[in-house]
């Protein structure tokens, strides 16, 4: 066998000619029309969905919520958040940025906990550590159980939304956590740690059997060793994942651990030198590419963590389709894939259409902005450091495929293009060649800093048009409802109602 053939303990062909099975077998049923919606939205037969937690539910109330969604957004499918431990997803508005015109007018920083949103079903997590899960923040409030009735009466899909976001205090959890280069715990678990994995599928597979749900979301904004240190001039030493487990799947692969982290290290060390502005004789660029020659286990090594995480998504498609074969299954593809031209290329959209009936890309076009400047501003730091933060820019945009946008001293406070929204949508589209749908998550009030660029009507309306003009068979408003101004969420709404209309 060579290193190759052996994914992390699941035979790699074994595994592709599985999972290519699962797809052809997998089909995505037509989207219920939803009710009191207008016609036109109705005959689209588009999927029309938004993310939304627990706790909008229970500060506003089921039925209150749902009339938003169906007569200001034309929404015919909920993303629950049904588990994370992270305020992305979950939770009330954010701190410090201003409340919604809906909901309670106070934050939550004090009584946010994070979990399981739903009931756990024991029999589901007995090969996993992790047990006690269940979120306090709602008392004894089961959120599918409370929310599907309603939506279900109303012929709204309701998909469980969930992310690989954990807290340190769950029980059992240290075992887990990710070992990173200084060998300190991290805060993220081990995409190879078995009882982690378990975890996963015992979770998929209590959503599924438990709850009549149309379908699963899973989400997961992480990325390998060599992007992450990349991405944290401040203290590279923080990238992982460098356990006995990722040390024992290196071993099988044929990569020797110990030259994998002393290339790390090294890498570490220009990465620190190169944010302080010491030059290397050759440049920051040679040098970075030398140590890359040098230390052919840098990129191994990041091979190897990314394989981890896309395995997962495999197995979570297969665990939800062994309980429930109609369900759908889809994975939210995090938004530095618009920003790296390093963390694209390990993001294979046809790649994943092989275990997915859908992918949430994110082309969240006006918090793109300050994000896309952020990360030019972390490259330009690091490996690009001999380039100007403006040229480097030009530069990207000529990677990526980003005509026409603005340049780096405005992008924080102009945003991305809705051009940029209908761009990736038929990128998406070009590379699933019709084996998965694509649902561009559009954003609706996603926090910026202070002058930076903030959600109107007019960009929502024009992404969201943009998405479905460019030939989307859905989208979804982002990141959640809790964030969104109603106006903002109206004119989503509008965008949709107008494209059913042929308007």
């Amino acid at each position: 066998m060579t290193p190759n053939d052996d994914m992390l303990g699941i035979g790699r062909r074994e595994f592709l000619q599985g999972a290519a099975a699962l797809a052809a077998a997998a089909a995505i049923p037509a989207v219920a029309q939803e009710a009191g919606a207008s016609s036109a939205n109705a005959n689209s037969k588009k999927l029309v969905g938004i993310q939304v937690g627990a706790v909008s539910f229970v500060d506003e109330g089921v039925e209150r919520v749902l009339d938003i969604f169906q007569q200001q957004g034309h929404v015919n499918a909920i993303c629950l958040a049904t588990f994370t431990y992270g305020r992305g997803i979950a939770g009330r508005q954010i701190p410090g940025q201003p409340l919604p015109d809906h909901g309670k007018q106070e934050y939550d920083a004090q009584t946010f906990r994070g979990g399981n949103y739903a009931m756990p079903h024991a029999k589901f997590y007995e090969k996993t550590a992790l047990k006690q899960t269940r979120a306090p923040d709602h008392g004894d409030v089961d959120i599918l159980e409370t929310v599907l009735p309603a939506a279900k009466k109303r012929d709204m899909q309701v998909y469980c939304w969930y992310e690989d976001v954990f807290d340190r205090n769950v029980p059992g959890i240290g075992p887990l956590e990710e070992i990173d280069l200084a060998g300190r715990h991290a805060t993220t678990l081990c995409p190879l740690n078995p009882d982690y994995r378990e975890f996963l599928i015992g979770l998929t597979q209590d959503y599924c059997q438990s709850y009549e749900i149309d379908g699963v979301m899973w989400c997961s904004e992480r990325q390998g060793p060599l992007n992450n240190l990349l991405g944290r001039p401040a203290d590279p030493t923080r990238a992982t994942c460098f356990c006995p487990l990722h040390e024992k799947a290196a071993r099988d692969r044929g990569i020797d651990p110990a030259r994998a982290k002393e290339g790390y290290q090294k890498l570490a060390e220009f990465v620190k030198a190169a944010s302080a502005g010491q030059r290397p004789t050759d440049g920051y660029f040679v040098t970075f590419w030398r140590l890359l020659l040098e230390y052919p286990e840098i990129l191994a090594w990041e091979k190897l963590w990314t394989d981890g995480k896309h395995a997962i998504y495999a197995e979570i498609y297969r665990a939800a389709k062994a309980v429930r074969p109609t369900a759908q299954v889809g994975f939210h593809i995090w938004h530095q894939n618009s920003f790296s031209p390093f963390f694209r290329a390990e993001q294979d959209y046809g790649a994943f259409a092989k275990t997915a009936d859908f992918l949430k890309i994110v082309v969240y076009n006006n918090c793109g902005g300050p994000r896309f400047a952020h990360a030019i501003d972390n490259f330009a730091s690091t490996i690009f450091h001999d380039v100007p933060a403006d040229e480097l820019q030009t530069f990207f945009d000529h990677l990526l495929n980003y005509s026409g946008e603005k340049n780096h001293a405005e992008l924080s406070k102009f945003g991305l293009s809705a051009d940029y929204v209908a761009r990736e949508t038929r990128r998406a589209l070009e590379d699933v060649q019709g084996k998965c749908k694509i649902y561009p998550g559009i954003d609706i009030d996603i926090p910026t800093d202070a002058g930076q660029k903030k959600t109107a009507p007019e960009d929502v309306l024009a992404a969201t048009k943009a998405a479905l003009n460019a030939g989307a068979e859905g989208i979804i408003f982002s990141r959640k409802y809790s964030e969104m101004r109603l106006a903002n969420l109206a004119a989503g709404g509008k965008a949709v109602s107008e494209f059913g209309s042929g308007q």
